[in-house]
């Protein structure tokens, strides 16, 4: 069953998570979890920090 679609409007937060097919991980080391952030907002136009 599929999720029903997101409703979308300017300026809204979002909560984003990430993760692998059948929750394997997507980060090989340390730094590619450190860079996920920063790419992420380039991507979207945001910069994000990470805590």
């Amino acid at each position: 069953m599929t999720r029903p679609l997101r409703i979308e409007y300017p300026g809204a937060w979002y909560h984003v998570t990430a993760r692998g097919n059948a929750r394997q991980r997507i980060y090989t080391d340390a730094e590619d979890f450190r860079a996920f952030p920063g790419l992420l907002g380039k991507l979207s136009g945001v910069m994000l920090t990470a805590s």
